[in-house]
């Protein structure tokens, strides 16, 4: 089977698409043609993929995006069994043209608009409904998959979900330490980041450093820029998630510190999910989601719940955690058992992966050697040159400084 994955809205390595689902597929012995924007975000693509270069949809700077994808999707679709899609973008630039196509819903992308920092304050909510027309119609048109159970009340019809899981190693690498604390993900107003750098400051004079793995809105990289200067947080900028898993190992806690927001409510934050893997304790605002894993489930508590918005309460759960040994490794270890047994994304890439091929009608065969797609004329849709993706642009996160 060959799969045409494209984003222009994801980082080339997010981790749902590039380390689980195209991981998966590839482990299968299917061919991937993948569309995203490497070269904009300094990505040098795996040798096992068809990797197409396209722009970076970003803010308000979408028109070329679309353009460019508009241009992939209409010559490389006929060619492919399956197109699966990851951004509500791309329902605008679908090819008439096309093999069995799945949108993977990865958000409540109504809902989520009311947090866009880039999008005018007065078309947020009036947006909602036009958002809304756009998912019953697609759901019309082609095959979704969901990331999230609560997700289905939005559809009319019935679709699968592949929840958002992660791999889950069958015991963790260290046990938790005493003396940092890490986030793992994007960094919004909305996802805690100026609770996380007040964290931060609260916890330094006490030996205790809060690290911040991930990218970040422009809005608030001067703060966290100028918060990493002033050494009340360490912020690492977007690192590939294999990578970024091995950095949070041996780590005091896991923090998510989401506002309460409508897109959060509904959603399991995946980097929740991530600390248990790696046996860190939680400590987590009270999402729904988020308390229902930590605390509430029978194999014990795995963290501990503060109040949106405060991180006075955040610190302080950090520094109880730090002076109770039996506290850590009784959150790690229930963490752990929890994610090895409910969250281990080999438990959802085989299903994944049997319904792509259902839906395009094939059978699962012998692995095939790649073919590499076929470049075209426009600059932005290429293949891409591996040697030339090493160069970030402007507005590139701070340098790394990888812990010891």
């Amino acid at each position: 089977m060959h799969v045409l994955v494209a984003t222009v809205v994801h980082h080339p390595e997010d981790a749902r698409i590039l380390h689980r689902q195209i991981r998966a597929l590839l482990d299968a012995g299917h061919r991937v043609t993948y569309v995203a924007p490497f070269a904009d975000c300094g990505v040098t693509p795996w040798q096992e993929l068809a990797p197409v270069n396209v722009p970076r949809a970003s803010g308000r700077r979408r028109t070329a995006s679309l353009r460019a994808a508009r241009a992939v999707l209409a010559r490389l679709a006929p060619q492919s069994d399956v197109l699966l899609l990851h951004d509500p973008e791309l329902l605008l630039a679908l090819p008439r043209t096309r093999p069995a196509t799945v949108w993977d819903v990865h958000e409540d992308a109504a809902a989520a608009l009311l947090t866009k920092p880039w999008l005018p304050r007065p078309l947020r909510r009036p947006l909602g409904p036009v958002v809304r027309g756009m998912e019953r119609r697609a759901e019309q048109r082609m095959h979704l998959l969901l990331a999230e159970e609560g997700y289905r009340e939005r559809f009319a019809l019935d679709h699968p979900v592949v929840p958002n899981t992660t791999y889950v190693p069958e015991r963790p690498e260290r046990s938790p330490g005493t003396d940092r604390v890490v986030y793992l993900g994007h960094l919004s107003a909305a996802r805690g980041a100026g609770e996380l750098v007040e964290m931060g400051r609260l916890l330094r004079p006490h030996g205790v450093r809060v690290e911040i793995i991930g990218a970040a809105d422009p809005g608030i990289r001067p703060m966290l820029r100028d918060a990493h200067r002033e050494e009340a947080v360490e912020w690492y900028g977007f690192v590939p998630n294999d990578q970024a898993l091995r950095m949070i190992s041996g780590a005091l806690a896991g923090v998510c510190l989401l506002q309460d927001t409508p897109n959060y409510r509904s959603s399991l934050p995946t980097k929740v999910v991530e600390y248990m893997a790696h046996g860190l304790p939680v400590v987590s605002t009270p999402n729904p989601a988020a308390v229902s894993l930590v605390n509430g489930r029978p194999e014990g508590d795995c963290g501990t719940v503060v109040p949106f918005g405060d991180a006075s309460a955040a610190a302080d759960a950090v520094l109880q955690l730090r002076s109770d040994a039996m506290l850590r490794e009784r959150f790690s270890a229930a963490g752990h058992s929890i994610a090895r047994s409910a969250f281990h994304w080999p438990l959802q890439a085989d299903p994944f992966v049997r319904q792509l091929e259902e839906w395009a009608g094939v059978e699962r065969g012998p692995r095939l050697p790649l073919q590499s797609s076929t470049p075209v004329g426009d600059a932005h849709e290429r293949e891409v040159a591996p040697a030339a993706l090493h160069n970030h642009g402007a507005g590139a996160e701070p340098a790394r400084r990888m812990p010891l």
